[in-house]
């Protein structure tokens, strides 16, 4: 994950650029938190990442409950920017 910008495929097959946000490490799993580069509203999306950079299913709801966490310390620091 070394650019600010990735392409995934929606479930229509189209080909989408989407803005990275941030990534983070939490164990052994590294994730990365994205935005579309054409919002229609202001939705974030996560997944996990390997060292290839291929992007993984975030597994439990835990993980998601962390995910959100970690999200919203980040638009909290990044309000009073």
């Amino acid at each position: 994950m070394e650019s600010n910008t990735m392409f995934i495929q929606d479930e229509n097959g189209n080909e989408k650029e989407m803005r990275i946000l941030f990534t983070f490490e939490n164990g052994d799993k590294k994730y990365v938190v994205f935005q579309d580069m054409q919002p229609v509203d202001d939705e974030l999306f996560a997944s996990v990442y390997d060292e290839e950079g291929s992007l993984l299913p975030v597994e439990t709801d835990e993980e998601w409950e962390m995910i959100e966490e970690v999200i919203l310390a980040f638009t909290e620091d990044t309000e009073g920017v």
